[in-house]
This record gives structure tokens, C-alpha cells and sequence, in this order.
């Protein structure tokens, strides 16, 4: 069984920082891509940042420059560090990995359960 558990969602004001941290547990056999989403209320889940197992990184633009993704690959553990929040990026964000749990299965798809994230103007 595989967990993803987020943590350091919270109220912060417009220019603040948050750093959000997702631990992957259980069976892991080897992690593809992990990384974050985010949804907004009314709106559809979208890309903020993801992590490759090759090393590469991607960003929604609304982000770049103001936020980082970061990896600690011995804890299985993903980070995103947010700096010069605004009010547009509040939002549920969600930890996101493509992982193979064991050598004879194929990757799949894991979703942690979202930390609320709300930034004030």
C-alpha cells in the first residue's frame, strides 16, 4: 500500500511563503515523477510543479520564479517551497507521484489527500 501524505498547508498573507512537504510511503520499488497539483474552487486540477526521476523539473508558468520543487530522494520525500504567494494561488494543492510499487507492476498513479492552502490579500 502506497501513502502520500502532504503537510504545511496553511493562512498566509499576499507576499508570504509556505513550504509544503509530501513523504511517500509503503511499497515503493521506483518513483518516475512526483510532484504537485493544485484546485481552486470552480476550477479543474492543474500542474503547479513536478519533479522527474531523471532529475528534471517543470512548472506551470503562473509559478515560475516564485516557486520551488525540491526532492530528498533517500526519504522519498518532495518539497515546494512558495515565496510571493498571491490571493489567485489559493487553492487545495495535492501531492502527486507515478510510481511502481513492486518490479512486476507497472506505474501507477497516486494522489495524496490535499492540504489548503489560502493566501490573503
Amino acid at each position: 500500500q502506497v501513502q502520500l501524505v502532504e503537510s504545511g498547508g496553511g493562512l498566509v498573507q499576499a507576499g508570504g511563503s509556505l513550504r509544503l512537504s509530501c513523504a511517500a510511503s509503503g511499497s515503493i520499488f521506483s518513483i518516475y515523477v512526483i510532484g504537485w497539483y493544485r484546485q481552486a474552487p470552480g476550477k479543474q486540477r492543474e500542474l503547479v510543479a513536478t519533479f522527474t526521476s531523471a532529475g528534471s523539473t517543470n512548472y506551470a508558468d503562473s509559478v515560475k520564479g516564485r516557486f520551488t520543487i525540491s526532492r530528498d530522494n533517500a526519504e522519498n520525500t518532495v518539497y515546494l517551497q512558495m515565496s510571493s504567494l498571491k490571493p489567485e494561488d489559493t487553492a487545495v494543492y495535492y501531492c502527486n507521484a507515478v510510481l511502481r510499487s513492486r518490479i512486476e507492476r507497472p506505474p501507477e498513479n497516486y494522489w495524496g489527500q490535499g492540504t489548503q492552502v489560502t493566501v490573503s490579500s
